[in-house]
């Protein structure tokens, strides 16, 4: 919890210096005079006068402003006048309002650029048995195929090889999987079965993937699942044998392989759990017939499991951890190279994020994609826990959604006063005040809708209601 609290709090407090950093020294480079660079909002808790300028830290931390000098908001004396915000020409206001933003989309890049030279480990897009009737075993996927490219389906099935995208890890296939199952795109998969993790096998495939059957609106956190892609794949063993469980009453030993279970050959950790969990009747354990390979012999074993409560139901459990652990490769990039995705990922990053927002305004994707602070606080844990270079991954991804966010025309954000600006440039006069205030209203409704929709689903994962 207090990894989880520290982490938020850094995440917060990184990307809001940033953003209104960015709207500071845009002001300063055009002369307006900066009053307070204030972190937080509510009661100053500690505050510093550096020249002209104070920059103060307040009481609630979630955002910050920089307050400028502005005839609008009080009177401005003669002799500064000419510092005054609503003096500046259209062109310079407009570069003061965007710096923030940016600001968050160049954090995004460099910190992306950081996890691309520094490398990480992440796991191998190998894969374990899909679902029975899912898109991914209707294409053709085995356990142990590797997916090591994959191209869009387009009207000229002949276009060259080049167009094949290599896939990397298991991180970037989920990345490539969501943008083309929102635009309702097909793809050309091509794998390799492997033997095991260093050794593929002689055939390589190519796979038909239908994305486009899967309607916009279920593109979420869950499609990977609804392709049929259930996880990444671990050979049938035994890791870890409980004490005095089952299994070890059996004979069973850790690094045993299970050659055969009930007569069925399992073709990786996740069907011999499967079989495992699905050996009862009228909810009593039956027992279950193991052939294991120990030190190049096999084993014949008996072994009856234990009826357990696991996610509020009873199922058998042989009390052993199955599977070793799934293969994983580091993924790492030169300084040019690392630079450049780094640039491609911030910028694919920023419309995946419109186009989403797009869809979930039209209906055609769901509004459980929205998350708020309860989500990104977890994720901030979680990625901290993982490793320095995990948590700099999350930061770019938060930074970039807040970029985002930040430029859509809702007149409470960035966007908003841009888009005045806009209107300013195209009719010669501002916006009318009595305009100002009924837009301003109208959005800071639409926000405190958003962040209410964010806050349920926020506590909907939490609680597991999605």
């Amino acid at each position: 919890m207090l990894m989880t609290v520290l982490a938020f709090f850094v995440t917060i407090g990184v990307l809001v210096i940033i953003h209104e950093y960015g709207h500071y020294r845009a002001a300063v480079a055009c002369d307006v005079k900066v009053l307070r660079f204030s972190v937080g909002f509510g009661r100053v808790l500690w505050s510093s006068q550096r020249g002209e300028t104070e920059f103060v830290l307040s009481a609630l931390p979630l955002g910050g402003y920089v307050k400028m000098l502005d005839e609008r908001e009080g009177v401005v004396d003669a002799s500064e006048s000419h510092r005054a915000f609503n003096r500046k020409p259209l062109w310079q206001r407009a570069t003061v309002v965007a710096a923030g933003p940016l600001a968050n989309l160049v954090l995004a890049v460099l910190l992306y650029a950081c996890v691309n030279w520094a490398g990480v480990d992440e796991l191998r897009p190998w894969f374990a048995q899909p679902k029975l009737g899912s898109l991914a075993a209707n294409a053709g996927m085995q356990a142990r195929d590797e997916i090591v490219s994959l191209r869009p389906i387009t009207v000229d099935a002949d276009s060259a090889d080049d167009s094949w995208t290599a896939i990397r890890s298991m991180t970037d296939l989920q990345w490539r999987l969501t943008q083309s199952a929102l635009k309702g795109q097909d793809l050309l998969l091509r794998v390799q079965s492997r033997i095991d993790a260093d050794h593929p096998g002689h055939v390589e495939r190519e796979l038909h993937l239908a994305l486009s059957q899967i309607p916009a609106a279920d593109v979420d956190g869950e499609l990977m699942e609804r392709i049929g892609l259930t996880g990444p794949y671990s050979d049938p063993v035994i890791d870890k044998v409980v004490d005095g469980g089952p299994a070890q009453k059996a004979g069973l030993r850790d690094g045993d392989r299970v050659l055969r279970i009930n007569g069925v050959v399992p073709l990786d950790a996740s069907q011999l759990l499967k079989i495992i969990r699905e050996s009862h009747a009228k909810g009593q354990a039956i027992p279950l017939q193991l052939v294991v390979d120990r030190t190049g012999g096999a084993v014949e074993l008996t072994v009856l499991p234990v009826m357990k409560d696991v996610g509020g139901k009873r199922v058998p459990r042989i009390e052993a951890a199955l599977g070793g652990l799934p293969a994983s490769v580091n993924v790492s990039y030169g300084p040019i190279e690392g630079l450049s995705l780094a640039l491609n990922k911030t910028w694919d990053v920023s419309k995946l994020s419109l186009n989403m927002l797009g869809k979930m305004l039209i209906g055609q994707a769901s509004i459980r994609n929205l998350s708020g602070p309860l989500t990104i606080a977890d994720y901030a844990g979680r990625s901290a826990k993982l490793g320095w270079v995990y948590y700099i991954g999350f930061l770019a991804l938060v930074s970039v959604s807040l970029g985002v966010l930040n430029l859509l025309p809702l007149p409470v954000l960035d966007g908003g006063h841009l888009m005045y600006y806009l209107f300013e440039g195209v009719t010669g006069h501002p916006v009318p005040e009595q305009w100002l205030e009924r837009l301003q209203r109208g959005g800071v409704a639409i926000m405190l809708v958003m962040m209410s929709l964010a806050l349920y689903n926020d506590l909907a994962r939490l609680i597991g209601v999605h």
